[in-house]
């Protein structure tokens, strides 16, 4: 925090410096220009903010940036520069625009004292549409951002149709990746189901700037999904393009348009929203038994919501919507065996569930360890990796700094960290591993990597499905909901608004 409130207004300290010449006309010593900190003070001063709440502002992360732009469109002003272009290069360009403004013959004009032009309708309207937009897009970019949940995966915490305010400046907010984007939009144009919102060049590495507070385990969190690098343009992430060459091989889905679409690949902040919980940090080993999370031994943090499948007998044919809706039951089956059902509660629930007269059983599914793997369970590789969604690991999760041991028969544990999110070259021949060329037993991290799951565990595609997250993925924090509309029931959850989760 101290750290942010110090170097951002550096920043704009920095653009002051260019503006030298225009301190000394509006009467000021031009050494006051190079004074950190003092010349955004004397700045206010030549602009005729007067005001404390202006230098409370200054200090105010994130929102500084808009303040500064406003103070140099402000010292244009005066100097009697009103046009839109000029207005627009002294707020996104100040370090350029300035120093050719001084080459020109201006003259200081007191805004205390001087009349400005009146501005037409249209050039009034414009104005204020532009700073809105631009206002808008700072605050989304590195603020806060409003999200909506699409799947029932953290169901109980945060709910199908639960309406997000996620915090960027909690962690810190991240640079952008793809800077050159169509506004307010994510990935694709809203006109269109497969054109993209964003032009690919300029690429920008990964920079998060200083947040308030650090990623915490258990928080709940706002992430870009891993596997989104690649999609099918058919499928979009609803099936990821990985599953789908598993299921029909590589070469089908890269060639058969028919049925897949394109394949597309997104940047890291293109890629989908997920929200999940954090569940195990950099270098925690982290391990699955019977459906109970456990973190370096010890048993996790059991999240009071937390659902699971459970068998339910009943003495009857079939279960009365109403009374699943008294319950919150919205997720669940009939199977194959007469009056049998999979319903999906927390350990509460089914504890009041089991107490109703009709029902007979209520028991929690759990995959028992060493039955059948499925190919996809992560790490993807059935051979070496037995695991299953209740029974999984250990798994000790990559951190930056840290070296591990790399064989053949482990590297599909790490093969996406290595080559998709620190972009190395990888293979494997004569039973060696080669990186980028040399062969090698050893892979250091540059990156933290998170483990993250769903609190609705038997509902969720989460990292027993696809593996880590990098830090470079982490988006935020939700804050609270601010709106709740439940589609299944077909109401608003009244005592869901402005519910923070925890």
């Amino acid at each position: 925090m101290t750290i942010t409130i110090l170097l951002l207004p550096l920043v704009f300290s920095i653009c002051a410096a260019f503006c030298y010449k225009f301190y000394e006309g509006a009467g000021y010593r031009r050494s006051a220009a190079f004074i950190p900190y003092y010349n955004l003070y004397v700045l206010s001063k030549i602009i005729g903010w007067n005001k404390w709440w202006c230098y409370v502002l200054l200090i105010f992360p994130y929102l500084n940036f808009f303040i500064a732009m406003l103070m140099f469109i402000e010292l244009a002003k005066c100097y009697g520069r009103y046009g839109l272009g000029e207005i627009v290069a002294a707020a996104v360009f100040p370090y350029i625009y300035f120093p050719i403004l001084g080459t020109k013959d201006v003259k200081y004009l007191d805004p205390h004292t001087t009349v400005r032009p009146p501005k037409g309708w249209v050039r009034d309207w414009c104005d204020a549409i532009l700073w809105a937009v631009v206002a808008a897009l700072i605050i989304r970019t590195f603020v806060f951002e409003a999200y909506t949940i699409p799947s029932s995966s953290m169901e109980g915490t945060l709910m199908t149709g639960d309406y997000l305010i996620v915090s960027k400046i909690g962690y810190g907010p991240r640079v952008p990746n793809t800077p050159l984007s169509f506004p307010f939009v994510h990935h694709t144009l809203p006109w269109s189901k497969t054109t993209k919102s964003y032009i690919e060049w300029p690429q920008f590495g990964y920079k998060r700037l200083p947040g308030f507070s650090q990623i915490k385990r258990n928080d709940p969190i706002v992430f870009n999904f891993p596997a989104g690098d690649t999609v099918s343009e058919a499928y979009q992430s609803n099936v990821t393009y990985y599953q789908l060459v598993r299921q029909f091989g590589r070469e089908r889905v890269n060639s058969d348009r028919n049925h897949f679409g394109r394949i597309i690949t997104r940047p890291v902040d293109k890629r989908e929203n997920y929200v999940k919980r954090l569940i195990a940090m950099p270098g925690d080993t982290l391990q699955i038994i019977d459906g109970v999370v456990y973190i370096n031994g010890e048993k996790g943090y059991q999240p009071p919501h937390m659902q699971h499948n459970y068998l339910v007998k009943i003495n009857g044919n079939n279960l009365n919507p109403k009374m699943l809706e008294r319950f919150g039951i919205s997720e669940g089956y009939r199977t194959p065996v007469a009056n049998e059902f999979i319903l999906n509660m927390n350990a509460a629930t089914a504890e009041e569930f089991g107490k109703q007269s009709f029902v007979l059983e209520v028991t929690k599914v759990v995959t028992p360890a060493g039955s059948e793997p499925s190919q996809e369970i992560f790490p993807n590789d059935t051979l070496h990796f037995r695991w299953n969604v209740d029974n999984f690991g250990p798994i000790v999760i990559p951190q930056q700094g840290t070296t591990v041991q790399i064989t053949p028969e482990n590297i599909a544990l790490y093969q996406r960290c290595i080559t998709a999110y620190e972009h190395n070259d990888l293979k494997i021949k004569d039973n060696k591993i080669y990186i980028n060329g040399q062969e090698t037993d050893r892979y250091t991290f540059d990156m933290d990597y998170y483990w993250m799951m769903g609190d609705n565990r038997h509902n969720s595609q989460d990292s027993r499905f696809w593996g880590y997250v990098p830090v470079d993925h982490i988006v935020g924090k939700p804050l609270f909901v601010w709106f709740s509309k439940d589609s299944n029931f077909h109401k608003i959850r009244w005592n869901r608004i402005l519910k923070f989760p925890k």
